[in-house]
């Protein structure tokens, strides 16, 4: 099985998530025309067709197939009359059965010279319960009922679809805990020590900055090599277990290696190698101690 020990790699990899769901929500494809079903469209038109005709009284005639005029547009075709005032609402209440939540406009074209007869946008109805031209007498002979589905953003697309919330309280989530993760490790080490500057024989630790200054020469620290050198400078000549050592400075990340230790230790003794007055000692078998000279009281 396979481990990420460093709790900085865990945190970029924590990224790869959200960025890939970024990118599906920046790349997410419609299905179909604006997203919608064609299917589902053709089902819609044909109802509001059937409500129209049984409204005025026809309940026998034939509705003609639903044709695609083009990319977002349907249209049935009507040869026998209607009455315009009914048609937003049984439009809209046919498209709500089918789960169609695109916005749309609507033309009455004359069959014969595609001339617009009526018309309305879908905000004229549910904003004020009405449409344009309301109650007109409309001409006489056959007409086609034209919706065109208008554009909308692949995000707004997405958000009609259960698995599009989805997507976005996963990122949400995975958004809140990366930054509380990245904050919380920034801050680790001040909030455990006890000063920001740790003095250690000729040298000095600035523990905010990540920064060893050894007989006046800085050297930069990661966030692990810090959390070690603060560990040992606060218990100067005292043997510090493994054990001990790991919990305190690995126990974040969940996987305790002892061989860390030897590692980060290595490390260490190269960038103290200036001051002869400390260095990392190792007792075979039991841990570390950090040797400046003076004698550990207790």
């Amino acid at each position: 099985m396979f481990f990420v020990r460093d709790s900085n790699i865990q945190r970029k990899l924590l990224l790869v998530p959200i960025l890939l769901g970024v990118l599906f929500l920046v790349n997410a494809q419609p299905d179909g025309p604006q997203g919608i079903s064609a299917e589902k469209v053709n089902l819609a038109l044909r109802r509001t067709a059937d409500g129209l005709l049984r409204l005025s009284g026809d309940s026998t005639s034939r509705i003609p197939s639903i044709e695609q005029a083009g990319p977002g547009v349907w249209r049935v075709r009507l040869l026998q009359a209607f009455r315009y005032e009914q048609l937003p609402a049984m439009l809209q209440s046919s498209l709500d059965v089918y789960g169609i939540k695109n916005p749309y406009e609507v033309t009455v074209r004359n069959c014969e010279n595609a001339t617009i007869d009526l018309g309305f946008h879908q905000t004229d109805f549910l904003n004020n319960g009405t449409v344009p031209c309301a109650g007109r007498e409309m001409p006489v002979g056959c007409h086609y009922i034209e919706i065109t589905f208008l554009d909308i953003s692949p995000v707004k697309s997405l958000l009609y679809n259960k698995a599009g919330y989805l997507v976005l309280i996963l990122l949400a989530i995975g958004g809140f805990w990366f930054f509380r993760q990245k904050k919380s490790g920034q801050s680790e080490i001040t909030s455990d020590s006890a000063e920001d500057l740790l003095e250690i024989g000729n040298s000095r630790l600035d523990v905010t900055g990540q920064i060893l200054h050894c007989n006046g020469v800085p050297q930069s620290l990661t966030f692990r090599e810090t959390k070690l050198l603060r560990l040992f400078a606060n218990s100067p000549d005292k043997l510090l277990e493994r054990d001990f050592i790991l919990r305190e400075v690995w126990a974040d990340e969940g996987v305790l290696v002892g061989r860390s230790i030897d590692v980060f230790v290595s490390r260490l003794r190269k960038k103290l190698a200036a001051d002869p007055t400390v260095g990392l000692v190792a007792v075979h078998g039991v841990g570390y101690r950090l040797e400046t000279g003076k004698v550990s009281v207790g």
